[in-house]
């Protein structure tokens, strides 16, 4: 394949963002330092996929029942995640007649390359609104957490005859404002080569919270004396909110996995030998294996304690706040995990419009390209970019305000889950992979891959029609 599993690099490898030949990128791929490894990369993966996602699992199984849940949750999605992942990380050094490979920053550079310069700018749009609508989630998650904390504060200074009195008010958004503006500063970090160190404490955070809820879960399960919900899942009214809201669900559950947006990002940041391309594999089986565990047991535990009345966040459930202090620090380590997890789907964003502006405004050095050293007491220099400030904290504040807009969990997260599922983690990996091993149409993986695309742009139709209504619905109610 023209060198893809080649670990070696060659001398003056040329890298092409936009171009196959462009002189500034070449320099500044020669400045890149790639020091990631198999655990910084796990690390990565785990940051981007176990985040918001997770709370609402319960509520998903809850919604499908004891069969299709399960199913759903611990054995097709990420089987096929995993099967798509593998297939896009092949596609990172791409042939070259002339040098052999060169290395794919993106996953918009890379289908521009295999794809062709109309498909790379309708992909870059759609995934830049991904990204946005994905941190969009993550500040509405934070918001949840904070206020889950600030109810348990009171119910823990007044005791349980004042319970029904500690209401925390519904407006999230000085939670939000809170959140996003810690974030502004965060953006500030130069790219994802320079944040290892957040992906590795988000994990952290990211396991901490995850096992809270399960052994809360599990511990309401031994004290109930008995495992709760059926087969088909929580009723509905009638069949047509049955179905709008198993959409939700399986959107919900479309959210929780996929992270090939980011896979390429991530693959960029790994050194080689060994070759990027298995280290990589290898760092997605593990880290879709924990997290699939991670899941099953979350979402299990959660529905067989609450059944018809699981919640859609696990961790702001009343039940449990007589286990004060280890639920405020659960919602704790919540919001410090997605101080990472935000910036994972920020930063390539950032890097994207950095490049174009670089690009097209090379002798712009007033504010495009113009860079300030700043020396603060008792702090090390650091280099002041103004429109990497400005963009950066632009980006940030949008997502803020929409989060206040729009501050429904559950429906958020179907939502973007569905529009994620199918073009980014199916189809776009999956016409790469043609391309790329030249797959001939009409040949028995030709057809299996295409039947496997049409039923998961099913899925993808079937949770955004969910999430929408629920959405309608409920601005409107």
């Amino acid at each position: 394949m023209g060198g893809v599993d080649n670990g070696e690099e060659p001398e003056a490898l040329p890298f092409i963002v936009e171009t196959l030949s462009c002189s500034h990128d070449q320099a500044e791929e020669q400045l890149i330092q790639r020091n990631g490894d198999l655990r910084t990369a796990i690390a990565h993966i785990i940051t981007g996929v176990i985040g918001a996602g997770v709370l609402s699992l319960p509520w998903s199984v809850a919604q499908l029942g004891w069969i299709a849940g399960p199913v759903l949750l611990g054995v097709v999605f990420p089987t096929v995640t995993s099967v798509l992942a593998f297939l896009l990380c092949d596609c990172y050094r791409y042939p070259d007649p002339e040098v052999g490979h060169f290395r794919i920053k993106s996953y918009p550079q890379a289908v521009k390359l295999y794809l062709g310069e109309k498909w790379e700018q309708i992909c870059t749009v759609n995934v830049m609104i991904s990204f946005w609508f994905t941190d969009v989630a993550y500040l509405i998650t934070t918001a949840s957490s904070i206020r889950a904390i600030e109810k348990l504060i009171c119910y823990h200074r007044e005791g349980d005859e004042a319970f029904n009195s500690c209401t925390v008010q519904e407006d999230s958004s000085y939670q939000t404002i809170i959140f996003g503006a810690v974030q502004i500063m965060l953006s500030q970090i130069p790219d994802m080569h320079n944040m290892g160190w957040l992906s590795i404490f988000a994990t952290i955070m990211s396991f901490s919270y995850s096992t809270i809820a399960i052994v809360l879960g599990l511990s309401q399960v031994l004290e109930n004396g008995s495992i709760k919900g059926n087969i088909s899942g929580i009723p509905a009214a009638n069949l047509t909110e049955k179905l709008f809201i198993a959409f939700e669900a399986i959107g919900d559950i479309a959210f929780a996995y996929p992270f090939t947006l980011i896979l390429l990002n991530i693959q960029d940041t790994l050194k080689s030998p060994p070759p990027e391309n298995q280290t990589m594999k290898k760092a997605t089986t593990i880290a879709i294996s924990v997290t699939t565990l991670f899941y099953l047991c979350c979402a299990s535990f959660g529905y067989a304690a609450f059944g018809d009345a699981t919640p859609g966040n696990l961790l702001t459930e009343p039940a449990f706040f007589h286990h004060f202090w280890l639920l405020a620090f659960a919602n704790a380590c919540v919001v410090l995990h997605l101080l990472g997890g935000y910036q994972i789907y920020s930063q390539p964003v950032f890097s994207i419009v950095e490049r174009w502006t670089r690009r097209n405004y090379p002798n712009n050095n007033v504010f495009m390209n113009r860079q300030s050293s700043i020396k603060l007491p008792m702090l090390p220099a650091f280099k002041l970019h103004p429109f990497r400030l400005c963009f950066r904290t632009a980006f940030v504040l949008s997502t803020t305000y929409c989060a206040v807009l729009f501050p429904y969990f559950n429906q958020v997260l179907g939502l973007i889950g569905a529009l994620n599922f199918w073009p980014f983690a199916i189809y776009f990996p999956l016409e790469m992979f043609f391309k790329q091993r030249k797959i001939r149409a009409w040949t028995r993986t030709w057809i299996a891959f295409r039947v496997l695309s049409f039923v998961c742009f099913l899925v993808t139709v079937m949770g955004c029609i969910g999430s929408l209504e629920r959405i309608i619905s409920t601005k409107f109610s």
